[in-house]
């Protein structure tokens, strides 16, 4: 982006699920902090300054996938680069549960569950949930307080934020993988930007940052996607769901605006849109909000865009050409199937487009099955993020 020259960058990340049964989640990982490198040097501001594993770093909290992180960190990091961790559920699967958790934690990588450090002037506040993905009162309370020294130092400066579920009400996955137990007190400290992830749901989900009282960001996955929608026909987790190696790589200016990219590790590449906080601790400029929802802007199909079908028996396979859109991406899909007898309605299926995935298929489809004998008519709309449905269709007639 152009006149923006930062002054720290960092990488913010969750769901890594080390498992050696597992490896190419840590290979992944790896890469991706190679690959962040790489994009650093290539920068006027050079430096990778913190990496941060927003909570499931170890898949069932054992000894050797602790290690795999750490040795990852060991190996991968270069001088200069500093890391925090938090952990939630699934580092509480071990044996003992929580207290062996934070046991095996401080002996391999003695550091605080619960940390606060200074970077370059900016504060790093992370926060380790208690009994799964809550917070006991003594986790509000040092919450508050930490939250209170780093808004002392400076009320006109980022916070960065740290802590696995989503807050209830704020981006993308919250429905289902959300926890409103610190909302009271995160709503009072506005310059914070509170980094999570426990849901999977996709970093380049333009819902996955969120403004209201402040500034709220989900983080992606290592393990595999799941998306925070119920209509689907295959529930809520996609095709392709294993291609999943994605963070965000976030940096500030001396101003205190704060850059987030998010990042595709498989592909080596952004996703290609970034967003921009320019005052993180003032909500009247707060641009992120629910107010994308009246969106002029609709998905399309192009004029050559075409639609297949081809019928097996009472099946129907169904394969049509991708809608585009002039921002982020097009979401999902409404398939209609009329009788065309009477024009009654006998199916309706909804599926997404696969835009988790950087290089989206250009053709997508689905299979409709045990349609009676007949002839039917066909309708494909398409729908962004924010309900905003396709300016026309594509429409197709068949014969079962």
């Amino acid at each position: 982006m152009e006149n923006f020259t930062p002054v720290i960058r960092f990488i913010a990340s969750s769901d890594l699920h080390a498992n050696r049964e597992h490896p190419q989640r840590v290979e992944n990982f790896r890469k991706g902090l190679a690959l962040a490198y790489k994009y650093a040097e290539s920068c006027e501001y050079k430096n990778l300054d913190l990496v941060c594993i927003n909570g499931d770093f170890a898949d069932g909290g054992r000894d050797e996938q602790m290690q795999d992180v750490k040795d990852a960190f060991d190996e991968c990091l270069k001088p200069g680069t500093k890391w925090l961790l938090t952990m939630a559920s699934h580092e509480f699967f071990c044996d003992g549960g929580e207290e062996a958790a934070l046991e095996k934690f401080d002996r391999i990588f003695n550091i605080p569950a619960d940390n606060h450090i200074v970077i370059n002037g900016f504060h790093f506040v992370s926060v380790t949930t208690t009994k799964g993905c809550h917070f006991s009162d003594e986790k509000r309370e040092w919450i508050r307080a930490e939250l209170d020294k780093a808004v002392s130092d400076n009320p006109f400066k980022p916070v960065f934020f740290f802590q696995h579920p989503h807050i209830q009400g704020t981006v993308y996955g919250n429905i289902y993988w959300g926890e409103d137990e610190i909302t009271d007190i995160l709503m009072n400290y506005p310059q914070i930007i509170d980094f999570s992830g426990h849901s999977h749901a996709p970093a380049n989900d333009p819902r996955s940052i969120h403004q209201q009282h402040f500034t709220s960001v989900g983080t992606g996955s290592f393990k595999y996607f799941e998306l925070d929608e119920f209509d689907k026909i295959y529930g809520t987790v996609p095709p392709n769901e294993a291609e999943a190696a994605q963070f965000v790589i976030v940096e500030a200016d001396a101003n205190g605006r704060v850059l987030l990219k998010p990042y595709d590790v498989l592909t080596e590449s952004f996703f290609g849109y970034e967003w921009l906080i320019e005052t993180p601790w003032e909500p009247d400029t707060f641009t992120y909000t629910d107010e994308r929802y009246n969106t002029s802007v609709k998905p399309y199909f192009a004029d050559d865009a075409k639609v297949e079908i081809k019928t097996e028996g009472n099946d129907v396979s169904v394969e049509f050409t991708q809608a585009k859109i002039d921002e982020d991406r097009v979401n999902d899909y409404k398939v209609t199937v009329r009788r065309k007898s009477d024009n009654a309605i006998v199916r309706q299926l909804c599926f997404w487009s696969r835009y988790y995935i950087k290089n989206m298929p250009e053709t997508i489809g689905c299979k409709i099955e045990n349609l009676a004998g007949g002839e039917y008519t066909l309708n494909i709309t398409a729908r962004g993020f924010w309900n905003n449905k396709s300016s026309n269709s594509l429409a197709a007639e068949f014969t079962v």
